[in-house]
Formats: C-alpha cells, sequence, structure tokens
C-alpha cells in the first residue's frame, strides 16, 4: 500500500484543530527494528533460544536465566541512513548520520544452588536498563517538475461556498493570508489560484530525527539447568520529530504573478507505554534450546503532538506575504502484540545456530482519544495493514576468545496491497570473551522501498530506496 505524506489533507484539517494521526503514525511506531547490543544485532536478532545478552530482555525476557554472574553492559553506536527518491525519472538522494546509545542496563544475579545445592532453581535474576527498538533518523529529498497540478490544486474546490473566515486553519486559510487562495466571487464565495494546471518546480525535504527507547525490568530464573523463565516490564518512550519544507516555484516561461512558496511543516511527538512480556527457554538436550515469547500490545496512553505549519508566498512584483497556524494534540495508541517461537542449536563449544519466527499484525494498530472516534483512521489500519511474518537467523563460531559473528532477518511487508516495503537486514559481527569482561562489534545494514505523495491529487509518487548502515560496539563486565 502506498505510503502517504502529504503536504496537505484537507479531509483531516480542520478550523477547531489537526486531526493529523492517522494510519502512517500506527504503523511507524508498531514496526519495530531490534537494535541493542553487538552480539545481539551481529546475529541477526535471533536470541530467544539462546538468552544471556541484555537487548533479550526486551525480546525473551527468559534470556536472563541464562547468566551465570551479574554484568553492566553499555553498547554505543553511530547510524548513516541513506535515501533515493525517483520521481517522473528526477533523482535525488540525502543521507543522516546519527549516534545514540543501542542499550545500557545491568544484570543482577543471585545463585541459590551456592545457598543450598539442592534447590531446583540455581538462579534469580534481576536486570534493568534501556534497550533501542526502533530508529527514526532520516532525510529523504524529492525533486520534481510538475505541468499537471500544483499543491495549490485543491484549494479552491475546498474553499468554494466558504466565507474566508470559515476557511481550514492549517490550509485553505494559511493560502488565503497570503494571497495564494484569493476570492473571484464574493457573492457566492468562489476562489481561484495562480497555478491550478501546474507548470511548477516542486521541491520536498522530509527531515525526520527520534527513537521508541525501552526502559525494561525483568526478573528470570532458571530452574535445574533445563527450564528458564523471564518477565519482562516495558516502559518505551517515544521521541519523534519530523520537519517537512515544501518549495514549489514558477517554471520558466510563466505568465502569471505567481513566483513562488514555501511551506514548512513541524511535528513533535513524545509518548509513554507499557506493555509486558512473558518468555520460557527448555533446554531439550544438551544441543538443542526451544523458546517462546508473548509480547502483550503496548498501551501508550500519554501520546501528545505538537504541530506547527508555516505558509510563505512570493511574487514577481517582490512581494511577499506568510501565516502560521498551530495545535497541540493528546491521545492514544495501542501497537499489536507479538508472538515469538525460538529454536538454537549449540554445537559443542565451537558455534551455535539459531532462528527465530515473530508474528505481528500491525491491523491490530488502534489510535483513540476521548474527543474523537478515530473512525476513518482505524478502519484504514484494519484495510491497508495486514499480518506479518518476520524471521531472523543468526550463527556465531568460537576461536579461542574469539567469536565470529553474522546474522539475517526479515521484517515482513506490512502493506496488503502496492509497494512491497519488506525490510531484510545483513550483519556480521567479532567479539572478545574473557572472564571478567567482553568486547563485541557489529555490523548491521537493512533496506527497505517505500512510496511517497507530495500531496492529495498529485499523479505520481516518489519512489524512495531507505537504506541504513549501524556500527556499535558493547563493552561488558562481568563481576
Amino acid at each position: 500500500m502506498k505510503r502517504f505524506i502529504f503536504l496537505i489533507a484537507l479531509p483531516l484539517l480542520t478550523v477547531s484543530g489537526l486531526k493529523a494521526q492517522n494510519e502512517i503514525d500506527a504503523l511507524r511506531y508498531s514496526r519495530l527494528n531490534y537494535s541493542g547490543s553487538a552480539r545481539f544485532v551481529s546475529m541477526g536478532g535471533a536470541f530467544g533460544a539462546l538468552g544471556a545478552d541484555f537487548t533479550s530482555l526486551s525480546h525473551n525476557p527468559a534470556g536472563i536465566g541464562l547468566y551465570r554472574s551479574s554484568e553492566i553492559v553499555l553498547t554505543p553506536s553511530i547510524s548513516i541512513n541513506n535515501s533515493e527518491a525517483v520521481i517522473n525519472g528526477s533523482y535525488r538522494d540525502d543521507s543522516r548520520y546519527n549516534f545514540n546509545l543501542g542499550n545500557v542496563g545491568i544484570i543482577m544475579n543471585n545463585s541459590l544452588e551456592k545457598k543450598n545445592p539442592q534447590s531446583a532453581w540455581r538462579n534469580i535474576q534481576f536486570g534493568f536498563g534501556l534497550n533501542r527498538m526502533a530508529n527514526f533518523n532520516n532525510r529523504v529529498s524529492i525533486d520534481n517538475d510538475n505541468n499537471y497540478s500544483s499543491y495549490l490544486s485543491s484549494y479552491p474546490g475546498a474553499a468554494n461556498g466558504k466565507h474566508p473566515g470559515d476557511l481550514g486553519a492549517f490550509d485553505t486559510r494559511l493560502a488565503y493570508n497570503t494571497d495564494l487562495l484569493f476570492v473571484t466571487d464574493s457573492a457566492t464565495w468562489q476562489y481561484g489560484v495562480d497555478k491550478p494546471y501546474g507548470g511548477v518546480n516542486q521541491r520536498k525535504l522530509i527531515d525526520s530525527k527520534g527513537s521508541i527507547n525501552e526502559m525494561v525490568f525483568t526478573l528470570g530464573g532458571n530452574y535445574m539447568d533445563r527450564l528458564y523463565l523471564g518477565a519482562t516490564i516495558g516502559i518505551p518512550n517515544i521521541r519523534y520529530s519530523e520537519t517537512a519544507t515544501y518549495t514549489e516555484t514558477a517554471l520558466a516561461g510563466d505568465t502569471t504573478v505567481f513566483s513562488g512558496m514555501t511551506r514548512t511543516d513541524m511535528l513533535e511527538t513524545n509518548g509513554t507505554g507499557v506493555n509486558f512480556k512473558f518468555g520460557l527457554i527448555f533446554r531439550a538436550t544438551d544441543w538443542l534450546r526451544l523458546g517462546g515469547a508473548i509480547h502483550t500490545p503496548t498501551f501508550f496512553s500519554s501520546m501528545a503532538d505538537d504541530y506547527t505549519s508555516t505558509l510563505r508566498s512570493r511574487f514577481d512584483n517582490g512581494y511577499t506575504a506568510s501565516a502560521k497556524a498551530s495545535g497541540y494534540y493528546e491521545y492514544e495508541l495501542n501497537t499489536p502484540m507479538r508472538a515469538i517461537a525460538s529454536v538454537g542449536v549449540v554445537i559443542g563449544k565451537s558455534g551455535i545456530i539459531s532462528a527465530d519466527y515473530e508474528y505481528v499484525n500491525y491491523a491490530k494498530a488502534r489510535l483513540r482519544a476521548p474527543d474523537y472516534d478515530f473512525y476513518d483512521e482505524n478502519n484504514a489500519i484494519r484495510e491497508i495493514y495486514q499480518a506479518a511474518n518476520n524471521f531472523r537467523l543468526g550463527t556465531e563460531w568460537r576461536y579461542g576468545a574469539l567469536n565470529f559473528r553474522g546474522g539475517y532477518a526479515l521484517s515482513a511487508n506490512p502493506y496488503v496491497t502496492g509497494i512491497n516495503s519488506a525490510m531484510p537486514s545483513y550483519s556480521l559481527g567479532l567479539g572478545i570473551r574473557e572472564r571478567s569482561f567482553y568486547i563485541d562489534l557489529g555490523w548491521v545494514y537493512s533496506e527497505y522501498d517505500d512510496e511517497y505523495y507530495l500531496y492529495s491529487g498529485i499523479e505520481s509518487p516518489a519512489r524512495t530506496t531507505i537504506s541504513n548502515n549501524t556500527f556499535m560496539l558493547t563493552l561488558g563486565i562481568k563481576y
């Protein structure tokens, strides 16, 4: 399904406020891209049956049961996001660099076996810290000559029959206040624009920043070195900001007074939620481990959008005008539950091969608010998105203190129809493991395709390819 990033969304913009929350936001905060430790990422995130890695507290919390000692972990990383956009044969690329923290945390191990050698529960562990669950840092540039329509093409139809005081605060009123929309008949309140049929160069820069970081509190245990259980209380925090700058300029030979316009839309979203994760790992034999985990929906009960739209116009006689609208809105978001099944094969002390399967139904996400029913938006979520079957595969091979790792992951296409936006990831890693400390290096590359519409009514979308390279270093101390 095509992804819409509109300059305007006339059905959603009203005089009283902006209901900008839609199916795009629901997917953005539901489609996770696990980060975390260098070992976890370099093995494709296939840790559901392995454990003993801090990132597993947000994945399969039973993994905490495999710790044999207490541990402190820290993972700084750098991400390089690249984008390529093609529309009507016009190509643009862009990039963004971002330094971040993959995770930080502590595991506290309590050996019951030392206190009572007859105890069936060998260890009880508690862990808390932070794992990064998604990265929103990106920059997309789009450039297009349009001889069929313009940003303003739909405005007369939306404004006709309305008094200027009744125009939409975030769309037609901004255009009216900057003389881009003007009255042609005051008796019936009919409106016109200078460029109803295009003849303009269109450029858009979408600059996004932010992440989802999850605070985790995990309790787990080891029963008879055979069954490992764990539970996590997750408190994810969303920080997302987007600045979309759209510029339209008259092409050479234009005969109207219109010279150009720039619209800047700024959005800041913050939200805090809660979820619960339950997991187990069963060591069936010395070489076979089986794992399973359930993640409840995440209940973001305190989502808030702060948004501002600024429109500036330019005319051939040197006249310029500007207008601004802003708003604030609070709402709720429930992201879908997840189910994970895992298998791990331990090849003596030489290597590990592991695989995870994850089921998540993006059509189950829901938006809610006390003063708005989100009926159309939630219906769009049901129709546009589908259940996804995600896979992760990883391996690790040991040569003395050195560990060599590789992985592959596939985040399946969330859309029912249209462009295939599946996101494959490829990863490699290297680690040094000693009795009291470890150092891990990891690299992961991911890529996916998408489509962007500059605004409602434009005929051709921009076909985009978004890629990301992330490099991370994990430092761990055991005690």
